[in-house]
């Protein structure tokens, strides 16, 4: 006996058609959102001297018209500002306030705070929280110590590149090769303008997965280093933990006594 198949009506047809209208429009709106989502993190990572539209087109992958309505919509909003003097884009008001509000109440940042005070207090030294952010390492805390040389080298909300910096660098070598180096490809002009060619940040890497831990002497800035540890807050978030000084202050005992309060600190999280 042959099963019928059931009547589609006109209603059933259309309401068929209307849904699939409706997933086919929130696919789209997601993808918008993840492209607008994606410029922000870019031109976040460039605060300092600004993104060219450009580079929004070309690093973001977004056709020119599309990367056009995106900026026009952020900086409308107030997300973006565009410096007409030199035609880049940074950071607006709107996003600042957001990552302020982020920032002063992070769970995480609060559940840190009393471990970098001590570790502050013990060590003399400035103490920082780093959360990686795509290819960023993003600064949420710092804590400075009595020492009467500070090294402030970060500040807290500022973005730097994986691997220059101590924090950024442990966090990088918990990555596979593969991504490394897709990480670097990405960046390879700025990596090379800080001093960075692809064979240092290899040979780097090899170091701090043999010693568990990173160390930075007189890179970014002369007369200053750092140590740090990364640990893992779930499967896909990275975080590390620093302590920078001066480099006289960083010789191989100190260094293995900084390590051990880092690690000793990083095993609650």
């Amino acid at each position: 006996m042959n099963s019928k198949k059931p009547i589609e009506t006109k209603k059933t047809a259309a309401t068929r058609s209307l849904n699939r209208t409706a997933i086919q429009e929130d696919a789209t709106g997601t993808r918008s959102i993840r492209r607008a989502l994606d410029v922000l993190s870019f031109v976040a990572g460039q605060q300092a001297e600004g993104v060219r539209f450009t580079d929004v087109s070309e690093v973001c992958g977004l056709g020119r018209s599309t990367a056009h309505r995106i900026l026009a919509c952020l900086q409308e909003e107030g997300y973006l500002e565009r410096d007409d003097a030199h035609r880049r884009y940074r950071l607006g008001l709107s996003a600042l306030i957001l990552g302020s509000a982020a920032l002063n109440t992070s769970p995480l940042v609060e559940s840190c705070r009393i471990d970098m005070k001590r570790l502050a207090r013990l060590s003399g030294d400035s103490v920082f929280l780093l959360l990686r952010q795509g290819d960023f390492a993003q600064c949420l805390h710092r804590e400075e110590g009595s020492f009467y040389i500070k090294v402030l080298t970060t500040n807290v909300g500022q973005r730097r590149l994986l691997g220059p910096g101590a924090g950024g660098l442990a966090m990088l070598a918990t990555l596979p090769d593969a991504e490394i180096d897709a990480i670097y490809a990405r960046h390879e002009k700025e990596y090379e303008s800080l001093n960075f060619p692809k064979e240092k940040i290899h040979r780097l890497i090899e170091q701090t997965r043999k010693n568990g831990y990173s160390c930075l002497l007189d890179e970014i800035t002369l007369g200053a280093g750092a140590v740090s540890v990364a640990f893992k807050l779930s499967e896909n978030i990275s975080a590390a933990m620093t302590i920078s000084t001066i480099t006289p202050r960083l010789r191989e005992d100190r260094q293995q006594e900084l390590i051990g309060m880092l690690r000793e600190t990083v095993r609650s999280y």
